[in-house]
């Protein structure tokens, strides 16, 4: 799954971060075959974006092939992006 290249939908965050949540979900579709498995090794491995997780770790993560979503965000704090079918919704709210 590594040479997908990613295609982002939409975004409210700096190309650092963009750049930090696309390579993690590459390395966690490397990894786990199971959606929810994918949604858990972003939430919990992407360090750099999650660098400030003592004092506040409100991120939230959902990986799918076919899904609506409609949600508050914090400012500079969403992601939405596909690698080939599987879409990626990563967000901060809380």
């Amino acid at each position: 799954m590594s040479s997908q290249q990613a295609v982002i939908k939409n975004a409210d965050m700096s190309e650092d971060m963009q750049q930090d949540a696309v390579d993690c979900a590459m390395a966690a579709l490397d990894r786990h075959s199971i959606e929810k498995d994918i949604a858990a090794h972003i939430k919990k491995e992407d360090l750099s974006i999650h660098s400030d997780r003592k004092h506040h770790p409100t991120w939230h993560c959902i990986v799918g092939r076919n899904f609506g979503s409609y949600v508050t965000h914090e400012t500079r704090a969403f992601i939405y992006f596909y690698l080939g079918q599987i879409a990626v919704l990563l967000f901060k709210s809380g």
